[in-house]
Parts: C-alpha cells; sequence; structure tokens
C-alpha cells in the first residue's frame, strides 16, 4: 500500500531563528495572551488568530482576542468559524497587555482601535507575511514569501509543540484557502499544497469551507453586483497601456436593498476577470462614508507599492487602501502610481 500520510512541514527560513526562538520563550512563559488581528478582518486575519487562540485555549493559556473596528462584528462569510467564543469588543481588551500577537497587520494603523493597546504591550510579536510590513513589534515573524499567515501561524504552534485538531485546522485551512484564492494564485507554492494536506488530514471538510467562502450570498448581493457592473469603466491607456478596469458601490446602493458593507468583498472577483486590463479595482463605500479600495493585478503592475504610497499596503498582486477623496479623485491619484513592474 502507498505511504498516503502527509508529508513532513518544510522549516521556515525567512523568520531569523532568533525571534522564533523568542517568541516560542514569550508564549509558553506568558499566563494570558492578547491576541489581535487587522481591521475588517478576512479569512486569513481572523483563522489565524482564532486558531492560534483554540491552541493556546487548550495548552491551558489565558486568550484575549479581538479587532480594533468601530462596529465590532465579524463578516458573514467568516462566522462558520470556530472559537469565536475567544473575541471580546475592543472596550474589553487589555489596555496594556503583558504580551500581545498581531496576526496579518502590515501596519500598527490596522489594528485600529487597539493600536493604543499596541503600543504599551510590553511585548509584541507580529506575524504577517505582507511586503509592507513596517517592521513594528519587539518580535517579528515576517515573512514575504510565505503565502498566508496561517503558514507562519501552523509553523509557531509547531515550534510550540501545540497540536492541531479540526477546528483549528479549519481556521488555518480558511486562512491558506482565501489568501492563495482557492490555490489558484501564483503564491501557490508546493509548500502550500503540503500544509493543505496536513491540515485535511485532522478531518475537516474542504467543501463546506468552500461553499461558506464563495458559493453563497443573499438576494440583494445581485443587485448590487448590477449596479456595480453598471457603471463600471474600461480605460486601457492606463498603467502604461496595461490598462485599468473600475467600479464603485455607495452606502446608498447598499442601503437601498439593507445589504452590509462587508458582502461587497466578492466584486472585486468578478471585476478582474476582464481580459483586457492588468489591474481592477473596486470602491466602496463604508458606513462611515470612506472608499475602502480594493485592487488586484494580473502580475505587470505592482499595486502593493502604489497602495503603500497612498496609505495601505498589501502585495504585488492583491492590496487595498482607504479614500476618503471621491471616486473620481481616488483613481485619478492611483492611475499616477501604477505603472509596470520593473
Amino acid at each position: 500500500m502507498p505511504d498516503v500520510r502527509p508529508p513532513e512541514r518544510p522549516p521556515a527560513h525567512a523568520v531569523r531563528e532568533a525571534d522564533w526562538r523568542r517568541a516560542v520563550e514569550l508564549v509558553r512563559d506568558a499566563g494570558e495572551v492578547a491576541l489581535v488581528c487587522h481591521v475588517a478582518p478576512d479569512g486569513d486575519a481572523l483563522g489565524s488568530m482564532l486558531g492560534f487562540g483554540m491552541a493556546l485555549r487548550r495548552a491551558g493559556k489565558r486568550v484575549a482576542a479581538s479587532f480594533g473596528d468601530r462596529r465590532f462584528a465579524v463578516p458573514r462569510l467568516l462566522r462558520f468559524l470556530p472559537g469565536q467564543e475567544l473575541l471580546a469588543e475592543p472596550a474589553a481588551y487589555p489596555a496594556e497587555p503583558e504580551l500581545m500577537i498581531s496576526f496579518d497587520a502590515p501596519t500598527v494603523d490596522r489594528l485600529g482601535l487597539l493600536a493604543p493597546n499596541a503600543g504599551k504591550a510590553r511585548e509584541l510579536i507580529v506575524v504577517d507575511h505582507h511586503p509592507s510590513n513596517t517592521g513594528f513589534g519587539t518580535v517579528q515573524l515576517v515573512d514575504s514569501s510565505a503565502a498566508s499567515t496561517s503558514m507562519l501561524v501552523e509553523e509557531l504552534m509547531a515550534r510550540l509543540g501545540l497540536g492541531v485538531d479540526r477546528d483549528i485546522a479549519t481556521c488555518l485551512y480558511t486562512g491558506l484557502v482565501t489568501d492563495t484564492g482557492s490555490f489558484r494564485h501564483s503564491s501557490t507554492t508546493p509548500a502550500v499544497h503540503e500544509m493543505a494536506a496536513r491540515l485535511v488530514a485532522t478531518g475537516l471538510r474542504t467543501d463546506e469551507i468552500a461553499r461558506e467562502l464563495w458559493d453563497r450570498s443573499p438576494f440583494a448581493y445581485l443587485k448590487i453586483l448590477a449596479a456595480a457592473l453598471d457603471r463600471v469603466t474600461l480605460d486601457e491607456r492606463a498603467a502604461g497601456g496595461l490598462g485599468l478596469v473600475w467600479t464603485f458601490v455607495t452606502s446608498a446602493d447598499r442601503a437601498a436593498y439593507c445589504l452590509p458593507y462587508d458582502e461587497c468583498e466578492g466584486i472585486i472577483d468578478v471585476i478582474r476577470r476582464t481580459d483586457e486590463p492588468d489591474v481592477a479595482v473596486v470602491l466602496k463605500e463604508d458606513d462611515d462614508g470612506a472608499w475602502q479600495v480594493s485592487t488586484r493585478s494580473k502580475g505587470q503592475v505592482d499595486v502593493g507599492r502604489a497602495c503603500t504610497a497612498l496609505g495601505g499596503g498589501g502585495h504585488v498582486r492583491a492590496a487595498g487602501f482607504t479614500s476618503h477623496d471621491s471616486p473620481e479623485e481616488t483613481m485619478a491619484r492611483f492611475r499616477s502610481l501604477i505603472g509596470p513592474s520593473t
């Protein structure tokens, strides 16, 4: 019979060994660990935090977990994730944590209301994979070659001797599949599939996770998608002739159908399918009147560099930023910064 055991986890090399050792020491010595992920959490941010939080709790640690949104709510697409009993609103979060760990946040500003708490933490371990990470915190477990933050979390758990059960695996797998676009993005390496094999071996249901993430939406989403497609614009001269397609969704659009902001995340995945342009952009007006800008590239344009210059961040092919200007003014600023990657 062939050997069907999951392959061994390869070692992580991009993070300094001294930082791995220091992170392990801090976590082992801590009685309580305060966990935080970036505002408006996606699957990798929330999945990484909850998965690690459950592992710590099962090891006998006290755990506080949160994210710094003013309107504190888990996005509907992620409400299937286990471990949400660990979550507390920002007001209930430790003001001066002894040990704080952030997940998937490239800058301290992305911690929102909990950025001041991070500034007062005695030790702050930063677990992240964004190239735009600013190097904040006292210990950096940052590897921009990792496909997801959850890959670094799995490595940290292994070094701590923490086991992975089905619930933890569900969280880490969600981080892995969301940040690799269900294994479609160029970040999908052999190590990604090897990690997926280890997680699937715990008995998690990949079909159920896929349905929750990609195969369901309220009827109102179709109306908002129709409005966004009706106003979509193709600029084939932008980005040095590589082309740009973009659209926007207003808060009034959503209010007409009582659609929450986080239900609009999938629009960028429709827009970016357009053959002609290299770059796709969707601007979504949030409940506070700010525009949350999502950008994607097919690879010739570094959207991460442009978004970082505009106060955001991300990766070469997927990044975002916040704007308080009109969609037209925002796009004018963005256009001035994009061009072919060198």
